[in-house]
């Protein structure tokens, strides 16, 4: 199946943004964040469950991500908390697409946002 679109919120030098919904948490198939690079990269992940779990932000894939031999990132998101994760490395987590993937433990509801910030 194929992984569920995070859209990117442009975080921009002297403007405000309005905070966005986010994008349905689905655990089943897990999500893709295309259009940046990791290291401008924020993800916001909410939890609404009752009981702490994970998030994973995917290793990438050899030899485009040098590093991936590190392996995947797992945060743990408590009952109801919200993390970010930021930022990341190309170099670890970036796939052979330019893309970012995320995962989400089975049973997680909430939303995750993902944010470009605006690097000079």
């Amino acid at each position: 199946m194929a992984r569920t679109a995070v859209p990117l919120t442009d975080l921009t030098t002297a403007a405000s943004v309005a905070d966005p919904a986010g994008t349905t948490a689905d655990p089943t198939n897990g999500h893709t964040i295309t259009g940046t690079r990791p290291e401008v990269l924020a993800i916001r992940v909410k939890n609404t469950t009752a009981g702490a779990l994970n998030a994973i932000l995917r290793a990438g894939t050899f030899p485009l991500a040098e590093s991936s031999g590190q392996g995947d990132l797992t945060v743990s998101v408590g009952a109801g908390a919200t993390v970010w994760i930021s930022p990341a490395e190309s170099a670890r987590f970036l796939q052979n697409d330019g893309s970012v993937s995320l995962d989400l433990q089975a049973g997680f509801t909430g939303n995750v946002t993902a944010f470009r910030t605006n690097r000079r």
